[in-house]
């Protein structure tokens, strides 16, 4: 029987042995081949740890010209684990940011890998094994469709998997030459002061006006300038309650003390929104080659990540609004002005009479929702679906999708 045997280096060997050879005597084999004591031997074939030294070739399914791997193992705290398992979780500790990832989608592999090497060890296994099955099961699968090709439904599933298959081998292409798609974007928020108060102002050419909460104008004192004839709802990508506008106030930008109307909406996201009405009236430029706004001749510098106001930092689904349109319920920016709905819509000019309510317009289109069926963890099971098959389990796929605001692109982002 000819074996070809591939160790932890991608180095091969090939080797003629008896098929009746027990494993103990193919190690010893192997040993004087390969250098490699049989105590610190790993063989596998077929993601199958053979472990049973008495056990024939012949009984563990081994057939001619089949390919085993070989791995080396290491003595960690008294205890032996796999060679690449180990430097799997020195890579690990050895890089904070990845492993602050891991401690988000998968709290128990990083515990394991700052404390139990040996459980580390375990559930990397168990994770090789769940994308083993996976992969197994999908090529069960296309057996059987396969099996009857004038079944409809059969060419229906056939033609899904395609698309899978060439959605994930695009998310592969994205991820090899282009990563930077994958990580999250900060948004730009700028230090002013508002009547005095300092306060940290999120820059949104897409807002055609600056909007303030009632919270910040509050703090800032200016509730007793609020106009409620201005009062109305928004209706965007969602809907808000419009209290009213603040006609002039003073807002200091650097060394700049510059007039600003406020429109007050309600929304707790951002504290103020600095819009287009704002950026136009001074001929502002957003330059994002030197990650500054340029506003009458001064550069003020956008805020670093460090410096966000912690409303601005998460990453998640805004609250769904009962009377909003299901196709307008879209992931939010974090910390966007997309939270306050309308932001980006015009909101009505005054009344002639007071008191009446201004409503916004130019309110998108709706798009037909996705005809996705939901998980019962709220996220379309197409996409849980999608992260098993890259070696997660569902709790994992599920954690996943929750810290990356239910995108299935970063979410894959963060299982790597």
């Amino acid at each position: 029987m000819h074996l070809i045997i591939v160790n932890d280096l991608g180095q091969t060997t090939d080797v003629e042995i008896d098929g009746q050879m027990e494993l103990e005597n193919v190690m010893a084999l192997l040993e004087a081949e390969s250098g490699i004591p049989i105590t610190e031997q790993s063989v596998h074939y077929n993601g199958q740890d053979l472990n049973d030294p008495k056990k024939t070739m012949v009984d563990y399914g081994v057939t001619d010209n089949s390919m085993l791997l070989l791995r080396r193992k290491v003595t960690v705290a008294g205890r032996t684990l796999e060679h690449d398992t180990e430097m799997m979780r020195l890579q690990l500790l050895g890089d904070p940011q990845l492993l602050r990832r891991v401690q988000q989608t998968q709290p128990d592999l990083a515990d394991a890998a700052q404390r139990d090497p040996a459980r580390f060890s375990q559930l990397m296994g168990e994770q090789q094994r769940r994308q083993q099955e996976a992969e197994n099961a999908q090529q069960h699968e296309a057996a059987l469709l396969d099996a009857d090709p004038y079944d409809v439904e059969a060419q229906r599933r056939i033609e899904e998997a395609i698309r899978q298959q060439g959605v994930m081998e695009n998310m592969q292409q994205a991820l090899e030459y282009s990563p930077e798609s994958f990580g999250r974007v900060i948004m730009l928020y700028i230090d002013v002061k508002v009547n005095g108060h300092p306060v940290k102002a999120f820059v949104d050419s897409g807002a055609q006006q600056t909007i303030i909460s009632p919270e910040c104008a509050e703090n800032c004192g200016l509730m007793r300038l609020l106009d409620t004839r201005f009062s109305g709802m928004a209706r965007g990508v969602g809907t808000a309650k419009i209290l009213g506008r603040i006609h002039s106030a003073p807002m200091q930008v650097a060394d700049l003390h510059l007039g600003c109307s406020y429109t007050v909406m309600e929304g707790r996201d951002v504290d103020l929104l600095f819009g287009l009405d704002m950026l136009k009236a001074h001929q502002a430029c957003i330059d994002l080659e030197k990650n500054c706004l340029r506003i009458n001749g001064r550069e003020v510098k956008f805020l670093s990540e460090h410096e966000l106001p912690d409303k601005a930092k998460t990453f998640e689904l805004p609250p769904e609004d009962p009377q909003a349109p299901p196709s307008t319920s879209q992931p939010t920016r974090s910390g966007a002005g997309a939270n306050f709905p309308g932001a980006g819509n015009t909101i009505g000019a005054p009344p002639a009479t007071s008191n009446a309510a201004t409503s916004a317009r130019n309110t998108p289109a709706s798009r037909p929702a996705p005809n996705t069926s939901q998980s019962g963890s709220g996220h379309p099971e197409e996409s849980i679906r999608t992260l098993v098959g890259l070696g997660a389990s569902r709790e994992q796929a599920t954690a996943c999708l929750n810290a990356a605001g239910g995108n299935l692109d970063a979410a894959a982002s963060l299982l790597f």
